[in-house]
């Protein structure tokens, strides 16, 4: 019992590899480190991406089209390149190593893009406004661009997990933590941000994409620092083999023994002593995919003798391992058009924002880009109010610890999202209306306020509170414990499609548009086009895949692992 108060009971270690101490590891005591190093990550993430779509018209000579494919096609590759550093922490490097390693990467990146856009010879050179990048400078620009997705394909999906790894889910005061941990996590995310979508902008814009590039660069070199910092305090998960290693077996192992008859007692199916993997807590038998339980059938080809080949035999753990694995993945699937939604702060949003007048008062002037501050301060608001009052409001209603389920949270979100595209669409045909009745069609930017389009990306960054930290949070608690790196990189996969079903519907659009030498919806000049229906149509998009979640959501069953 007294070693149960002084250690962590889910299988921890300290820096040295020694078990780890509740009072000198981990819990909120090495958290900032972690939320500082994402907080720095962030920053430079949001400063060289939130306005990148302006970069690649202004200096790569690209149009409205052309520049919002390439933005998404960058932002999706950055959510999927989290799959291979989520093998990597799950089964070899463990989620310390791998962030610090692919941070360096990330930092490289971010020194080679601010060397592009500053140094002679390697900048585009323009003339009056209008830049002639060569193919060595493009080729050098896109080089940088595609090392910091490979950098953030390390970080993403192991920064979220190595700081719930600090809470002991044995230990209920610090599981309650845990829960906590996820709201403010997602608040320093934007934090970082806020400071990206306004000053840094700014600067890109009024000073220049040198220096613009080159902050980014120099706080995420202030990430990895204050990463290594918390080394002493960190509690740390031992990487236990390969996740995908295990799921194959599971799956050989039942075809292997598809004949076979699955005993109607589950006590039968095999099961070691030990888990299978240090720190790894065993999973309940589950009675849905009973084909796959096969796997777990002893039979006499197996032996009794001599290691086991978990080619032909494998645990029930195991066996539940893919099918967790299994059971995600339909309302994985729903979270990829809420990504294309949110992926349109990006490109339409910030493109929509250069028609509009973007002057307060006389001198100043809002770059188009950092309205995304909006959702910014949206989110920074919402997750305070949150996690102080709409929980413990919720709570009284529902007797849950946490207000809602996590699947409730992530519906609401769905639903705000909704609303947020309509508000956009209603937006742009003001200001269509307007462009007709005056005839503003060539116009530099209309007499409209920009801030008018606040309401869109305040509703999405409410949206956000709701389902991206909900899908954080649900896919953190229902993965295996083997498997978190891996299923967190898994949620951020449904923002990189998202970013490519957004990149694909742009393509259809302006090719089913533009027949017959038609401008299209989105053409170069927004006032002879019609943003506006690409708005509906993520809007009706965003309503069928609610109706799907919800279907989906009411026969969901959440993991239940043996204490």
């Amino acid at each position: 019992m007294a070693e149960i108060d002084f250690y962590t009971n889910d299988g921890t270690k300290d820096y040295l590899n020694e078990p780890a101490l509740k009072k000198k590891t981990g819990n909120w005591k090495a958290c900032p480190f972690i939320l500082g190093n994402e907080f720095c990550e962030r920053l430079a993430y949001y400063g060289m991406g939130t306005n990148l779509v302006n970069y690649l018209e202004s200096r790569l000579n690209m149009g409205n089209a052309n520049a919002a494919k390439s933005v998404s096609n960058w932002s999706g590759t950055c959510y999927v390149t989290p799959l291979l550093g989520a093998f990597l922490a799950d089964a070899y490097l463990g989620r310390y190593w791998t962030i610090s390693i692919f941070s360096i990467i990330y930092v490289l990146g971010m020194t080679l893009l601010a060397v592009s856009a500053s140094v002679p010879g390697l900048k585009p050179s323009c003339d009056k406004g209008v830049c002639n990048p060569s193919w060595s400078q493009k080729a050098v620009f896109f080089v940088a661009l595609y090392s910091i997705a490979f950098g953030t394909g390390g970080i993403k999906p192991c920064v979220s997990s190595f700081g719930a790894d600090q809470f002991d889910d044995t230990d209920v005061a610090e599981k309650e933590k845990k829960n906590s941990y996820f709201n403010w996590f997602y608040f320093s995310i934007n934090v970082g941000a806020l400071i990206a979508s306004s000053l840094l902008v700014w600067i890109q814009m009024n000073v220049g994409w040198g220096l613009g590039f080159g902050i980014p660069a120099i706080a995420m070199a202030i990430a990895v620092s204050t990463f290594f910092l918390g080394t002493r305090l960190y509690r740390y998960q031992k990487p236990g083999g390969s996740p995908i290693t295990r799921i194959c077996q599971v799956i050989v192992a039942a075809c292997k023994k598809s004949k076979v008859q699955v005993p109607a007692d589950a006590s039968l199916l095999y099961e070691t002593e030990d888990a299978d993997i240090e720190g790894s807590r065993k999973l309940d038998h589950t009675n849905w995919l009973s084909f796959f339980d096969k796997a777990a059938v002893n039979t006499d080809l197996d032996g009794d003798k001599g290691p086991v080949n978990r080619w032909r035999l494998c645990t029930v753990t195991q066996v539940e391992e893919l099918k967790s694995i299994i059971r995600v993945l339909p309302i994985w699937a729903t979270g990829i058009i809420f990504s294309a939604v949110y992926g349109q702060m990006s490109t339409m949003f910030v493109l929509q924002g250069n028609t509009m007048d973007p002057h307060l008062g006389d001198n100043f002037k809002i770059p188009s880009a950092s309205l995304s501050v909006f959702d910014t301060i949206s989110v920074l608001v919402w997750v305070p109010i949150y996690d102080k009052v709409i929980k413990p409001l919720a709570r009284k209603f529902t007797g849950r610890e946490n207000g809602f389920t996590q699947l409730q949270r992530m519906g609401i979100g769905l639903v705000i999202s909704i609303f947020a595209m309509v508000a956009a669409g209603i937006l742009e045909v003001v200001r269509l209306n307007m462009v007709r009745r005056h005839n503003y069609y060539d116009l530099e930017y209309l007499p409209m306020s920009i801030l008018w389009q606040i309401p869109q990306y305040f509703l999405i960054g409410c949206a956000e509170v709701f389902t991206f930290i909900g899908q954080m949070e649900f896919f953190y608690d229902q993965a295996p414990d083997a498997m978190r790196s891996l299923c967190s990189a898994l949620s951020l996969t449904t923002v990189a499609l998202g970013n490519y079903v957004s990149s694909l519907l742009v393509t259809i659009v302006t090719s089913a548009t533009t027949k017959n030498g038609n401008l299209g919806w989105i053409p170069d000049n927004l006032n002879r086009g019609h943003l506006d229906y690409f708005y509906w149509v993520l809007a009706v998009l965003s309503g069928v895949n609610f109706l799907v979640y919800l279907t989906i959501a009411k026969w969901y069953t959440y993991k239940k692992a043996k204490m």
